[in-house]
């Protein structure tokens, strides 16, 4: 049904909002999206089952390169009719993922 995610800056304990975000399916780009005041960005309103790949350029929201740069998280769509929320936590030195709700 439809694909959304929502960024969390873990060092700071705010949403992290403007972070630059492309979808890509198939090695092309779907669409880009920058999240929202919130930390939230819709991506699409319809999917396709097939694997899937989020990068977040969380190097450019944070100011610096010196560990994290871009962030991928790869994942499945297995029932495009379902709705799919993929979560990033992240600070400048880790993240961590999971499907939401």
């Amino acid at each position: 049904m439809s694909l959304s995610t929502h960024v969390l800056d873990t060092a700071r304990g705010v949403p992290a909002a403007g972070v630059a975000i492309e979808l890509r399916h198939a090695s092309e780009v779907v669409t880009a999206a920058t999240t929202d005041a919130d930390g939230r960005a819709r991506l699409l309103d319809e999917t396709a089952a097939g694997e899937y790949e989020l990068v977040f350029a969380v190097g450019d929201y944070f100011g610096e390169r010196a560990f994290l740069d871009r962030v991928p998280v790869r994942f499945a769509i297995a029932d495009p009719d379902a709705h799919y929320h993929v979560p990033l936590l992240v600070s400048p030195w880790s993240y961590s993922t999971y499907r939401g709700s």
